[in-house]
């Protein structure tokens, strides 16, 4: 299980989502490659680093989810924290950084991802807070240990049944623990409606495709239940209380760093391969222009590409 965010999380994917990447943990149901258990043939040497890149451009975001959530009257004192589909760990270790006094256990499905997670932190100096749990979920469920905060990144929408999922972390909460749930927000948005060639309006499109690849994700998993996605609802049919939601904006504007600008050709690679078979033959032509290094309208040279999206966060209390 990893959520794609980017975290760090894995916010891209089906496959294995159980990671953020972003962020890094990665708030975007964005489902470009194949689902977990399809995830044996995945360069993790490759996916990793992708992953990484996603959250520390994301960084910002979950550096102010966590802030409000330490600052709140209501807080615990977190002296154990489980991130829920940790993927590479950039998150994990931010966790870690800021609630200095807790142990930060990232919870993933994927070795690969967990040894990124254990080298990341010692290279931090944090190796001696943040440990590692294998497990895929919700079948690990009861291999965890309590937490007084649940940290859920873009992994939850991955459970066929969410609220029984919701549920088994609201038992691991110590009293007065909280889960924090990353779900919903906004698609990330990148260029101008219209670039300049082809049809206006090309990532409106890859998004409805996103958009129906996520539907038949969700009708796939086992044990699917429809839900209606009101969190603070169902915070309170698992005996939660619900303590608030709030979402987070990144905004990079035009001219990005490299380091931004790299992400979001990695982005539009990733839909270049994944939507081949539903994409028409003339946005198809302007993704290979606009991924092509040497033209002067490709990402990488011109100069209105941004970046701006939002995560939402919603918090749970166990009393």
């Amino acid at each position: 299980m990893s959520q794609q965010t980017g975290h760090g999380h894995h916010q891209n994917t089906a496959h294995s989502h159980q990671h953020h990447p972003d962020a890094a943990h990665g708030g975007h149901h964005d489902h470009t490659h194949g689902h977990h258990h399809d995830a044996g043939d995945i360069d993790w040497d490759v996916m990793g680093p992708q992953l990484e890149q996603e959250a520390e451009v994301s960084r910002p975001q979950y550096e102010a989810a966590a802030r409000w959530i330490a600052g709140l009257p209501t807080a615990p004192k977190v002296r154990r924290v489980l991130d829920i589909g940790s993927g590479p760990g950039v998150i994990t270790c931010l966790l870690a950084e800021m609630f200095p006094e807790a142990e930060v256990v990232a919870v993933d499905g994927t070795p690969a991802l967990l040894e990124r997670t254990r080298n990341q932190a010692e290279r931090l100096g944090l190796g001696d807070r943040v440990r590692t749990h294998e497990a895929d979920l919700p079948e690990g469920l009861g291999g965890l240990e309590e937490a007084d905060l649940i940290w859920v990144g873009n992994a939850l929408h991955h459970m066929g049944d969410q609220r029984a999922v919701l549920a088994g972390f609201a038992a691991l909460l110590r009293p007065g623990g909280t889960v924090a749930l990353v779900e919903g927000g906004l698609q990330p948005r990148r260029l101008p409606r219209d670039i300049g060639i082809g049809r206006p309006g090309l990532e409106a499109r890859l998004e409805a495709i996103n958009a129906a690849r996520f539907e038949d994700m969700r009708a796939a998993l086992p044990g699917a239940t429809r839900e209606t996605e009101d969190w603070s609802a169902l915070f309170t049919a698992v005996g939660l209380a619900p303590q608030g939601t709030r979402s987070f904006l990144l905004d990079l504007p035009a001219p990005l760093s490299d380091r931004a600008r790299d992400h979001v050709v990695t982005e539009f690679a990733r839909r270049r391969q994944m939507f081949e078979e539903e994409l028409t033959a003339e946005d198809i032509a302007v993704l290979d222009r606009l991924l092509d290094p040497d033209d002067p309208a490709g990402l990488l040279r011109r100069p209105d590409v941004y970046l701006l999206s939002a995560r939402t966060v919603h918090l749970g209390r166990r009393d």
